[in-house]
């Protein structure tokens, strides 16, 4: 079975996110007093105390700015967390936000940026193994090109993944 790997939000666009978000918005960075929010930067929970960022991001318009795809009405943003400054990036489990009884959404899409479908995945006791078996058949479709993984409470993206 092939593995696979949870890509958080690139530096790259951390950096720019930090300034202003893809909806156009100055980031307004605060500091987290309970902790829990699942930060797309490092791919891990904040802690009570940290400066974080609730900022508008579009995962699909990034990937097709680089890869020349062209989502359409496809392309969408959403809300995510993420440190109000750079941080040390991901350290975490390979399948992180992945706690027993969630439910997940692990949406395909092709090399033009488009839905190809995608199946719910209520997380069992072995997290890891349900979703390489989740990806594996995701990527089993040779027209899928990336996978991303978002929590259905809120639809909030989580991370992605792509092909090998």
């Amino acid at each position: 079975m092939t593995t696979y790997t949870a890509r958080a939000v690139e530096p790259a666009a951390l950096k720019e996110l930090r300034d202003v978000d893809d909806a156009g918005r100055s980031c307004v960075p605060f500091v987290e007093e309970e902790g829990g929010s699942p930060l797309r930067c490092c791919l891990r929970r904040s802690g009570p105390g940290e400066r974080i960022a609730l900022v508008s991001y579009a995962p699909l318009r990034r990937w097709a700015a680089d890869t020349g795809a062209e989502p359409g009405a496809y392309d969408e943003q959403g809300p995510v967390f993420v440190h109000a400054a750079e941080c040390p990036g991901p350290d975490t489990a390979r399948y992180p936000f992945a706690r027993p009884g969630a439910v997940r959404t692990v949406r395909r899409y092709s090399a033009d940026g488009h839905i190809l479908g995608g199946r719910l995945l209520e997380i069992p006791e072995s997290a890891d193994e349900a979703l390489d078996a989740a990806f594996e058949e995701a990527f089993a479709d040779p027209a899928v090109a990336l996978v991303h993984v978002r929590a259905v409470e809120y639809g909030c993206f989580l991370y992605e993944v792509r092909r090998p």
